[in-house]
């Protein structure tokens, strides 16, 4: 902890580590306490959506390392460690910079700074004073339809608060909000208009740049929320979320920013959504609903009504990710039912809706946030290429694509290395591998990374070989998109495309200091070193203009372990000689190995002829001539068909080509599939596209076959006096010449003439609890088909109270109840717990009979299900070999004193209890519910007495006398409060018998039996009382010193 050399080479450890994950953000010269050298610290990027408060102790775990670690190492009071770095290029040669100070002691960012320079990093000004002396920043945000609007977010932890820049930052206003931001969405036109979402799940909108906010919306799930599509959506304004509803279930909703109450919420998509489902894209939106264990996935194209998507039949599908909506088309990973680390890849129709495999077996992994990282790369500027990384017997090989995924191949390795010598390298046995994860640190290049503006030229790491590989990497490059690969550099390099992608600039990723940087004006054909600063920087990362126009670099970081931060401007106009001319071009075709026809269509491009050391400014042309091909086999495929060797279209084995749409009736016409579809975004003209169109062909009409019955949420539960709403389905069968009728099961029914009134489902209220036979059934002129669905309607449980008696007789049936309120409440499901048992007794009735076999003290639970509903009673009972009980009464005065709850009838059994001077352990009293107040008292055999049982009898016999010669006497009572004296009596004249287990006492026992079946009778019908079971006090009371009953103080 005191070796310089240790942190340095710690430092290069981390750096080489995670430099590719991480930000690598520090300051090291902070003068505090004895030691001299700080630890540097890597800490994850921020992103637009997402907050990092907890980003500390997270990355020193990753590192092996706790927070407690670190304070060891590096002491407890100077651990101030600099970090989040965020630089922004703005308009007019604006740049900002904003850097925050974390303490360690206190666990919290305590300072942050603002760094502003208008002439593009030559000069910087610190305007830490414009926006607050006090105030700790943490976000910056730029507006994407207008640069010249910044907002910046204070730390939530000291303060809530917004501070707007309308003038690219130079002043700021500061707004207080009754909220804490956790992620901004800007909307894609309007400039003024953003979404905020909060740390407790709440969304907001303002319609001025943050200065008023709105509250939208409750319960929504994180980055599930999105701004309209222009010419899709009527509203601009129109906000598609995902929602939570009390209960945890999950549903799409929109609704306007200004009007978004109840009564103007929409419901795309009626029933629940599985959580975390909801993605709108372009023309599509997209969610997921699991039912019975499988997942399934709709699609809206263009909003019109969702459409479940279909995959090939048994594909059986666990995950979904939507990777591209390009080109009115969708690109899908799948993870099917038999697969862990890998996903197939579908390419859909135009709607989204009819899914062909376009690769089997693609590499994933999870990223930092535990996402899913699909090794998917789509080559910018080039329509229908990409590369993919597949899994093939436990190797990883890279493929291409130049049809959207219809054929595949390996790379072709390059024919020679840097030094000229050949490259043995044989395909299908070694081939070219590539990395094609895209950097999510915008301070980096990235593994892979090819420009719009730049069609045809990708530069990649990887290697050559029979698999990829993380050892002997280099540098690569293709300038006829991917076709053919040269090696520009042996190690790790991060390259940037300047001048609109007209040269690429290299800088060495490593660990240690470095001094110069790589420009080449010939697509990485050669290079020309310079020097961009005199002493060797430890870079921690560079940024280029976004814009690339002006070709100028930021490079940042530290030029030793102690060194400030160091911003180097590169300016690189002055190796751009002059602006090209006609002279300076020349013509390149794009070709898939030879083939010129790509996605139908040829296409030759205009380049810059190598070595020309010229700008090529905004306004440069790429697209010289683009001209359809005529249609071949490669431009085909269809949803349902599988191509053979002879290259053939054939259907699956599951796929019926007859199917028809139900929405075809008849008299009317569809297109029947020839096993052939155009590839969507293929522009190849005639040809094979006559042959192999679909054909018009009039619908025959089919009978109705495949009906289903659904509820919106997929539950067979609904309440008593709720909306339940149905949804009917049918796989085959014409829609609108069938007619529908469906039987509530409750002696109502209801009947459509066709499917069109029933789209949105069939709402019905049950006025009673039960079971219901629901049933639908759809019929016309070609046959008929049926479906059935059992609803529970229950109504909601508020009570449960289970009844017993106070004392059982061991291995005699004991009669159990469960009352129930209300007591309408449909079927209910019972489950019973005895003692220690793990395992309950489920019955659907309300009473059980149960033998217990141990003596003592038994707990009985009882738990009541009623769909979600779940509520619970339990009690204790007495078990022994036999037993007497009394019925007590007592003066009219209790009554006044009795509020009817059993804390009381607890308590006042505890006095009574006290009072009889009998030992606790051989005495139970119960106080019953109602008025009058009465109770039960049970005298109980010593504990161990079994083999002294006679003797015992006896004793158990003369205390009941005693108790009862006492009880007669009035000798019994209590005092309630100072002046209320309560007197206990004999409820009946004879006393119940002994009562046991044994044989000979079975007419004791019936006696005993109907005694009290006697009394309580007499009892109601004096009294007026229903006798309930509650509770029993087993509080320890005091034995008394003579036979004399006598008060004596209870220690309970």
């Amino acid at each position: 902890g005191d070796s310089t050399t240790t942190l340095d080479d710690l430092l290069q450890c981390f750096t080489t580590l995670l430099g590719r994950e991480f930000f690598l953000i520090s300051s090291l010269n902070f003068p505090c306490c004895s030691l001299s050298p700080l630890l540097l610290v890597l800490f994850p990027g921020p992103s637009a959506s997402h907050t990092s408060r907890a980003s500390a102790p997270a990355i020193f775990v990753a590192l092996g390392w706790t927070l407690s670690n670190a304070r060891q190492l590096l002491g407890t009071k100077c651990l101030k460690i600099l970090f989040s770095f965020f630089l922004f290029f703005l308009p007019s040669q604006v740049i900002l910079i904003l850097t925050k100070l974390y303490d360690f002691n206190l666990g919290s960012v305590t300072e942050s700074s603002l760094w502003r320079s208008t002439d593009y990093g030559t000069t910087y000004e610190k305007l830490n004073d414009k926006v607050g002396l006090k105030t700790v920043l943490s976000y910056l945000y730029v507006s994407p339809t207008n640069k010249r609007k910044i907002m910046l977010l204070s730390d939530p932890e000291i303060e809530s608060s917004i501070l707007i820049s309308s003038d690219e930052g130079a002043t700021y206003q500061k707004y207080r909000l009754n909220f804490y931001i956790q992620s901004l969405l800007f909307h894609p036109k309007q400039e003024d208009w953003v979404l905020a979402y909060s740390l407790d799940q709440k969304l907001y909108s303002s319609m001025d740049f943050g200065r008023r906010w709105q509250l939208m919306h409750e319960r929504i799930t994180p980055n599930r929320f999105y701004w309209s599509v222009a010419g899709l959506d009527k509203e601009p304004d129109l906000v598609h979320m995902e929602a939570r509803t009390a209960d945890g279930h999950a549903h799409y909703i929109t609704c306007r920013i200004q009007e978004c109450s109840e009564t103007t919420r929409s419901g795309p998509f009626l029933r629940s959504i599985d959580t975390s489902s909801l993605v709108v894209q372009d023309e599509y939106v997209f969610i997921q609903v699991t039912a019975g264990g499988r997942a399934n996935y709709y699609v809206s194209y263009k909003r019109e009504p969702f459409a479940q998507i279909k995959l090939p039949k048994y594909s059986l599908p666990k995950d979904m990710h939507i990777i591209s909506t390009d080109e009115n088309q969708v690109f899908a990973a799948v993870q099917e039912w038999n697969q862990n680390d890998t996903y197939n890849l579908y390419i859909s129709d135009i709607r989204g809706v009819y899914f062909t495999l376009a690769l089997e077996n693609v590499k994933s992994s999870r990223g930092l946030e535990g996402n899913i990282i699909i090794d998917l790369y789509e080559v910018a500027g080039i329509k229908g290429v990409f590369l993919a990384n597949k899994k093939i017997e436990d190797q990883i090989k890279t493929f291409i694509t130049y049809n959207k995924g219809r054929d595949w191949r390996l790379v072709q390795a390059p024919d020679t290395d840097l030094r000229g010598d050949p490259v043995q390298c044989q395909m299908p046995f070694c081939s070219l591998h590539l990395h094609l994860q895209i950097s999510e640190n915008p301070y980096t290049s990235g593994s892979i990374s090819s420009k719009e503006t730049a069609p045809g030229l990708l530069v990649a790491t990887g290697n050559i070989g029979s698999e990829l590989s993380y050892a002997d990497i280099g540098m690569f490059v293709s300038s006829d998109g991917g076709n053919s690969w040269r090696q520009i550099f042996e190690e790790e390099y991060n390259v940037w495309y300047l001048d609109w992608g007209g040269a690429l600039v290299a800088m060495k990723h490593t660990s240690m200091p470095i001094r110069h940087l790589w420009v080449s004006f010939d697509e990485g054909r050669s290079w020309s070193k310079y020097s961009f600063t005199p002493t060797p920087l430890f870079v921690d990362g560079s940024l280029v203009d976004p814009g690339i126009e002006t070709q100028i670099m930021t490079i940042f970081g530290h030029f030793s372990l102690r060194s400030e931060w160091q911003l180097v401007k590169v300016d690189y106009k002055s190796i751009f000689s002059r602006r090209c001319n006609k002279d300076d071009y020349q013509t390149w075709h794009l070709h898939n190995q030879g083939e010129p026809c790509v996605m139908g269509e040829r296409k030759i491009y205009k380049k810059r002829k190598p070595g020309a050391q010229c700008a090529l400014g905004r306004d440069y042309s790429r697209t010289v001539v683009s001209e359809p091909c005529v249609c071949a086999d490669g431009d085909f495929d269809d949803y349902g068909y599988e191509r053979h060797s002879n290259n053939q279209c054939v259907p699956a084995f599951w796929f019926n080509p007859s199917s028809l749409s139900k929405d075809c009736s008849f008299g009317q016409s569809y297109l029947n599939s020839t096993g052939y579809r155009r590839i969507v975004s293929n522009n190849c003209v005639d040809g094979l596209r006559e042959k192999y169109m679909a054909k018009a062909e009039k619908c025959p009409g089919k009978a109705p076959r495949g009906l289903h019955i659904l509820t919106t949420d997929g539950k067979l539960v609904t309440e008593q006096g709720h909306n339940a709403t149905f949804i009917i389905l049918m796989d085959e069968g014409d829609l609108q010449r069938t007619n529908i009728q469906l039987d509530f099961g409750d002696g109502i029914a209801v009947s459509y003439a066709n499917f069109s009134p029933i789209e949105d489902g069939i709402r019905h209220v049950y006025k009673s609890a039960g079971i219901f036979q629901v049933t639908a059934y759809a019929e016309n002129s070609l046959g008929s088909d049926t479906a059935v669905l059992f609803l529970h309607v229950v109504c909601p449980l508020e009570h449960v109270h289970l009844s017993v008696p106070f004392v059982a007789i061991r291995n005699k049936e004991v009669n159990i109840t469960a009352v129930v309120w209300p007591s309408q409440s449909g079927t209910l499901t019972y489950f019973w717990w005895f003692g220690n048992s793990t395992k309950p007794v489920i019955s659907l009735e309300s009473s059980i009979s149960y033998t217990f076999a141990t003596e003592g003290m038994n707990t009985i639970t009882v738990q009541v299900a009623a769909g979600s509903t779940l509520i619970q009673d339990t009690k204790e009972i007495a078990v022994h070999e036999y037993f007497q009980s009394q019925l007590l009464s007592f003066s009219p005065n209790l009554d006044y004193h009795n509020p009817d709850i059993p804390e009381w009838r607890q308590d006042i059994g505890r006095v009574i209890k006290g009072v009889t001077g009998i030992p606790d352990e051989q005495i139970l009293v119960a106080v019953f519910p109602g008025l009058p107040t009465s109770a039960e008292l049970f005298i109980l055999p010593h504990k161990n007495t079994t083999e002294r049982r006679k003797g015992n009898e006896g004793d158990l016999e003369q205390i009941v006398e005693i108790l009862f010669n006492a009880l007669n006497q009035n000798l019994v009572q209590f005092e309630l409060k100072p002046g209320v004296e309560v007197v206990v009596y004999v409820t009946q004249l004879t006393l119940a018998p002994l009562v046991d287990s044994s044989t000979g006492h079975s007419s004791s026992a019936m006696l005993m039996l109907l005694s009290v079946v006697f009394v309580g009778l007499a009892v109601f019908l004096i009294y007026k009382f229903k006798r309930y079971v509650e509770d029993v006090s087993v509080h320890a009371s005091c034995f008394p010193e003579t036979p004399k009953y006598s008060a004596c103080q209870s220690s309970g």
